[in-house]
């Protein structure tokens, strides 16, 4: 583990992590991102963002001089289905783009306690929908999200399946939140060693995007789905998250439905990683591990 991850772990108990028992203030939260999207930086040049409506749902279209026509990516950000938009991502998305091989649509799908579920999942549902009516070939299609956003791609892998959409080619989740049942025993093994999330707080984010439904309904919580039929699945996801199990739990579901999944738990990484691979090398490797996974699937 290099002296940046642990200088980053260090940084993220100090500045996010909420103390024991706090309740989450989800304004703070969305002024406090709104005025930290600024400092994002923009990707490097080369690099083309253009604003698009995905099947009705707002959202980034972004390329670079790595992606190949006709290899599409759909990415679905996190943020405990309350928080988060594709401005955050600008420092990411590229990356993922250039690694890929793709061209990466970053949708902005409505996030609760406004919309709960089953808002999230239709909208992704309807993003890749439109994708295909564009154009795109399955075969040459990805899907990756990231925390709920990670949970949301086998959510709504699971919905077009039954809807009788044809399955992309592969699918990336980092550090997925799969199980808003709140089952896992990572929530109370890593609740002291997560450096960024608290695991009390789960049950209010939870409470949020449900807004009353069954929290073991497949869609929106896919750990309690038949995975058969999906994707071949990349996971990745931190020694000491609280959603640790959540990701490999996920990983065994998969291949008992004898779905391909490769489980990657990387020592001591913070909860989504990859996101700082800017300034953490370890970071930089699981994006390029990403890339490799994702171009071996579609093809050229």
């Amino acid at each position: 583990m290099s002296l940046r991850a642990e200088v980053l772990r260090l940084a993220l108990r100090c500045l996010l992590k909420d103390r024991k028992g706090t309740q989450p203030d989800i304004a703070a939260s969305r002024r406090r991102m709104e005025t930290m999207k600024h400092l994002v930086p923009n990707p490097p040049k080369g690099t083309r963002a253009v604003r698009v409506t995905a099947g009705g749902v707002p959202a980034v279209r972004v390329t670079t001089p790595q992606s190949r026509d006709g290899h599409h990516l759909l990415y679905l950000h996190g943020g405990a289905y309350a928080y988060g938009a594709p401005t955050h991502y600008r420092d990411f998305i590229w990356r993922i783009a250039d690694a890929t091989g793709t061209s990466v649509l970053c949708i902005d799908y409505r996030l609760a306690p406004e919309h709960p579920f089953p808002a999230a999942v239709d909208d992704a549902a309807s993003a890749y929908r439109w994708m295909l009516a564009e154009g795109a070939e399955p075969r040459r299609m990805a899907i990756m999200g990231d925390s709920a956003g990670g949970g949301l791609v086998f959510g709504a892998l699971l919905k077009l399946r039954d809807d009788g959409a044809p399955m992309p080619a592969a699918a990336v989740a980092l550090s997925p939140w799969t199980d808003l049942a709140l089952t896992a025993e990572s929530l109370r093994l890593n609740a002291d060693s997560d450096p960024m999330l608290n695991a009390d707080q789960a049950q209010v984010f939870t409470a949020w995007y449900l807004g009353g439904a069954d929290p073991k309904n497949p869609y929106a919580s896919p750990l309690y789905g038949d995975m058969a039929g999906l994707p071949p699945s990349l996971i990745q996801v931190g020694s000491d998250e609280i959603l640790r199990d959540d990701a490999v739990r996920m990983a065994d579901r998969l291949r008992s439905a004898g779905c391909e999944a490769e489980l990657e738990i990387w020592p001591r990484m913070p909860h989504v990683w990859p996101l700082y691979a800017r300034v953490l090398p370890e970071g930089r490797r699981a994006v390029e591990r990403i890339g490799g996974f994702v171009r071996a699937r579609l093809g050229s």
